[in-house]
């Protein structure tokens, strides 16, 4: 039998594990630059933070639910007359994200 220390956790267990964390942390956050499932934390220091930065959840929201505000698609910037927001996203598809994440 061999063993393999760094086997993958199956995803149940991974769901369990991570059930207590901000469904925002799925992604990569552009501000700090932490990897997916990993907290965010302060660029100038390294600490890691309890919260997830405003930026992280703002991608969160946009690849994961459609915004009902400007009724784009996942992956699909808001935008508003046509003019895309940048970085942000409408409360309503926050709002939705949160909906789908529970």
């Amino acid at each position: 039998m061999t063993i393999r220390p760094n086997a993958p956790m199956p995803i149940e267990l991974r769901h369990f594990m991570r059930a207590g964390q901000h469904p925002s942390r799925s992604v990569a956050c552009p501000h700090c630059g932490a990897a997916p499932h990993r907290p965010c934390r302060v660029p100038a220091t390294g600490r890691t933070l309890d919260e997830t930065h405003p930026a992280r959840r703002t991608v969160w929201a946009e690849t994961t639910a459609c915004c009902p505000h400007c009724q784009v698609a996942p992956g699909t910037p808001c935008h508003t007359d046509g003019i895309p927001l940048p970085d942000q996203v409408h409360a309503r598809r926050f709002l939705e994200a949160e909906e789908m994440a529970a």
